[in-house]
């Protein structure tokens, strides 16, 4: 829709840039309001956020790579091309590259996971939600063609050149059901967060919802790279919504057999 936010000579600025980055900071600084409530430090809770970051764009830039390698194969220069270094990667490769990161950080400082992951689950959907308007900007992670009344066409030629945006046809706003469902899905964990009684409650209940949500929303989306399995029929996405929806039943089931009861932790204020 607006891909570029501003321009001037060889200085661009990318629409998708800024919101993602606001996304990130927006949902940084409500984990570090959230942190004392489960008795986190809400400094260490920011900077672990500023690792995570790091670590969630090298890997959301490989699993980029990798979802397309038939491509860079034929092409390795652009690997480390501005265009494959200016995209945004794969959400799911970003989460891979965070969680990963975050369970070394873990182990190393003997910080209490659930808790800490409870902490960074409420801001989670509230970033992502501000991410995806970010993807609706730039036309990428579009959808299928449609012709339900609320189907968006794109008509800005910097979207198809940039993203392969297909102009002037109808598409299913993926980015906008996503954007809506998380935003759902943010008030439902702030209303739960009042309620909860358990470690692992909240991230449990982000994992199942955002399993079921993103599982459903991609049989809408038609943007390529996806790696679709089973003669097309279901992407690689859709399977790792499965175990987030599987990992988030767990964490409630062990919840409420009162294996995980609720209790303040400590977390010492870094020096």
């Amino acid at each position: 829709m607006h891909p570029i936010l501003l321009h001037a000579g060889a200085f661009t600025i990318y629409t998708y840039g800024v919101l993602v980055a606001t996304g990130v900071l927006l949902a940084l600084w409500y984990a570090r309001v959230q942190a004392p409530r489960a008795g986190l430090d809400p400094d260490r809770v920011w900077n672990l956020g500023i690792y995570m970051i790091l670590s969630a764009i090298i890997i959301a830039k490989i699993w980029y790579v990798l979802a397309d390698l038939g491509y860079y194969r034929e092409h390795p220069h652009e690997i480390f091309g501005w265009a494959t270094l200016q995209s945004g990667g794969t959400f799911y490769g970003g989460v891979l590259g965070a969680f990963g990161f975050a369970l070394i950080y873990i182990w190393a400082q003997k910080i209490p996971a659930l808790p800490l992951f409870d902490t960074y689950a409420f801001s989670l959907p509230l970033g992502h939600a501000i991410g995806r308007m970010g993807c609706f900007m730039a036309g990428c992670c579009y959808g299928k063609p449609t012709t339900l009344p609320w189907g968006v066409t794109f008509t800005n030629e910097a979207a198809e050149r940039l993203v392969g945006t297909p102009l002037d046809i109808p598409l299913h706003p993926t980015q906008l059901y996503e954007a809506g469902v998380e935003l759902i899905n943010f008030a439902i964990l702030i209303w739960l967060g009042r309620r909860q009684s358990f470690r692992g409650q909240i991230i449990g209940a982000y994992l199942f919802l955002y399993g079921v949500e993103r599982g459903t929303i991609e049989f809408f989306r038609g943007d390529p790279g996806r790696t679709l399995m089973f003669h097309n029929s279901i992407s690689l996405m859709q399977l790792v919504s499965v175990a987030l929806i599987c990992a988030g039943t767990f964490l409630w089931w062990r919840g409420l057999s009162n294996r995980a009861p609720l209790a303040a932790p400590t977390m010492s204020r870094a020096r």
